[in-house]
């Protein structure tokens, strides 16, 4: 299995989660506090998983983009996730550290994207 491939198969299980996620505080929790964070996770976590396969797919790939889209996801999702189900309200420090990623992920792809074959 090539790198390329593994990206994709992580951005569509990230994919899969972001929905099972949003399926999940949309039907299942009735607090809104913890609602709006399983919203807000899987609505970023949903577009960095398609961020993340276009960052594998172009014809010169942009791993580095990917990988800091896929860290972005699992930090800053991932952590309102834990609060939603109850983890302490402290984790929130790590969600920024995310959303750093996230920005580190679209800085990498648009220069990937200036380097590609016209």
């Amino acid at each position: 299995m090539t790198s390329r491939s593994r990206i994709v198969a992580l951005a569509a299980v990230l994919g899969f989660l972001g929905v099972a996620f949003g399926a999940f505080g949309a039907h299942a929790v009735a607090d809104p506090v913890a609602k709006g964070w399983l919203q807000t996770g899987a609505q970023y976590q949903l577009v960095h998983a398609l961020a993340a396969l276009l960052a594998a797919i172009l014809p010169r790939p942009a791993p580095r983009a990917a990988i800091a889209f896929l860290v972005g996801t699992v930090l800053f999702s991932g952590s309102l996730y834990a609060m939603a189900l109850g983890a302490p309200r402290i984790l929130g420090a790590v969600t920024p550290l995310g959303g750093v990623a996230f920005l580190a992920g679209w800085a990498l792809l648009a220069l990937a994207a200036l380097k590609q074959p016209d």
